[in-house]
């Protein structure tokens, strides 16, 4: 037993995967793709892939929200888990990522689930709630472009149904939240307020948990 969280090593990693991760053979070729990309730093692990399938299970989600996709991993795992008639809304910026993530879902089957929109995700989500679908989501996950975190978060809150989930990623951003050398820089700046605005963000239950660069889970109340 332990009274805190245990960092992990090398080796004590590799063994958390080869116990732990059921990775399809599908997902580990997109990860071996996209691990030659320049931006591979943006996929999300396969662990905390495989937490975001388990927690979309578990809520029996069937309409989610993905806002940043790059190359598709976690809108894949997401959608592998959807039942047939789920519908996963993706948001990015770039015709370019996702024609690797668009290759990999069509392969899968789950190209119908996926409604993808290249276009700033602002403008995608202001238009979902003009078109009335506050609080028709049961599943978001918020990894994008940083200084626009906030605004994300509150629009996925207005979008999540009560009971539902928002998940927000790189919350621990490479330790960078606990440098106080990083108090300038900006990035930085918006992740360190977003992580205090949940915290004292009372219309939620959150849990910060230390897998991948930092996951935030908010259930709204």
């Amino acid at each position: 037993m332990s009274n805190q969280s245990i960092g992990l090593n090398d080796d004590l990693y590799r063994y958390l995967l080869a116990n732990s991760v059921r990775e399809p053979e599908i997902l580990t070729q997109l990860r071996s793709e996209t691990a030659r990309h320049p931006l591979v730093d943006m996929q999300v692990s396969p662990e905390q892939g495989q937490l975001m399938g388990l927690l979309v299970k578990l809520i029996g989600a069937k309409k989610c929200l993905e806002v940043g996709v790059f190359t598709g991993y976690s809108a894949l795992v997401v959608a592998l888990n959807l039942p047939e008639d789920g519908r996963l809304i993706a948001c990015d910026v770039s015709a370019e990522f996702t024609a690797i993530a668009r290759k990999y879902w069509q392969q899968t089957g789950v190209n119908d689930k996926i409604d993808l929109h290249i276009a700033p995700a602002l403008e995608t989500l202001d238009r979902l709630l003009a078109d009335g679908e506050a609080g028709t989501f049961d599943f978001a996950f918020i990894d994008a472009d940083k200084n626009n975190y906030a605004a994300y978060y509150d629009r996925c809150f207005q979008l999540v149904r009560s009971g539902g989930l928002i998940l927000v990623d790189n919350v621990l951003w490479y330790g960078r939240v606990a440098d106080p050398a990083m108090n300038e820089d900006k990035r930085t700046q918006a992740i360190k307020d977003l992580n205090q605005q949940i915290y004292h963000d009372d219309r939620v239950q959150i849990s910060l948990i230390p897998i991948g660069d930092g996951l935030t889970i908010a259930r709204k109340k």
